[in-house]
């Protein structure tokens, strides 16, 4: 679904942003596309239990829970810090996972580092047995294959279309599945440069760029600056938007716009990739540094 954004922008552009965050109540935007296509694999190879990774507060950690327990699957989250193991009660993303029947192992940091390594997998299947891996954050080749989906035949009118940026799943779709006048511009949540190379692996075309200004200090850091611009989209378009990736990026948008980034009369399509169930977890970090809380529908 499609959302006019009514904000008065100079240079006659026009906003619209994608309601990904719509598609299912539990297992978001971004991460029903991801999930879409490697539920069916995990089926077609006769496996019951999905293993993957995440932090505290991860949005894939909670769709994997949710989608697995909807599709029968047996469910498996290593969570990066062990010092998170006796703290599930007061986390709302790692309550919910277990309320949807995930099984938890907490790994250190340094553990946590090691999670792409065959041995590392095979010390986890000697513990658990046979599993389908997913991927931290979910991306790969199955992931972007779902993105691909996201952009419809009703969006070829837009110039430009931004993302927020985790893993890189989310905008090789969107650049796979996008049209030859069609710019896709990705907001990465992380510091680093090392995501381009990452995107480069899925996205077969070249018509995309990072723009790596919008992180706020990195993942998961805010600032009364974004709360409040948060806070005041929602008051005005009633479109919630989580703290860590598409508030960032409309942000970004929306400050590029009037730096006058974009050409006179563009449209810009902004992608919400959902991550709404973080809100709870934030909101209980900003009460403790005495700052306003995000508002949202929940």
């Amino acid at each position: 679904m499609n959302q006019e954004i009514h904000i008065v922008l100079p240079n006659a552009i026009s906003l619209t942003i994608k309601r990904e965050d719509l598609i299912h109540p539990f297992v978001s935007g971004n991460k029903f596309r991801k999930l879409k296509y490697n539920l069916l694999q995990a089926k077609s190879e006769n496996k019951n239990t999905l293993l993957t990774f995440g932090g505290a507060f991860s949005n894939h950690i909670a769709a994997v829970a949710y989608a697995g327990k909807e599709q029968g699957f047996r469910t498996i989250g290593i969570i990066r810090g062990d010092e998170l193991f006796d703290k599930i009660e007061e986390n709302p993303t790692l309550k919910f996972a277990q309320e949807n029947g995930m099984q938890f192992e907490f790994v250190t940091r340094e553990e946590y580092r090691h999670k792409n390594e065959s041995a590392f997998i095979e010390k986890l299947k000697g513990k658990f047995g046979d599993f389908y891996l997913v991927p931290e954050g979910g991306t790969n080749e199955l992931a972007v294959k779902g993105c691909e989906e996201i952009l419809t035949k009703e969006d070829a009118r837009f110039d430009f279309v931004c993302c927020a940026v985790g893993t890189g799943g989310t905008i090789s779709g969107l650049i796979n599945g996008s049209l030859q006048h069609q710019k896709i511009l990705g907001f990465p949540a992380l510091k680093g440069d090392f995501l381009t190379d990452e995107i480069r692996i899925f996205a077969k075309k070249d018509n995309w760029d990072l723009i790596s200004d919008y992180h706020f200090g990195g993942y998961g850091k805010v600032n009364l600056e974004l709360i409040e611009f948060i806070n005041a989209f929602f008051e005005e378009n009633k479109v919630p938007l989580d703290p860590i990736y598409t508030g960032k990026m409309v942000f970004g948008v929306i400050d590029l716009i009037h730096k006058n980034y974009f050409p006179a009369h563009s449209k810009i399509l902004l992608v919400h990739t959902g991550g709404l169930q973080g809100i709870k977890g934030m909101n209980v970090k900003l009460k403790q540094k005495k700052l306003p809380i995000l508002k949202s529908n929940g």
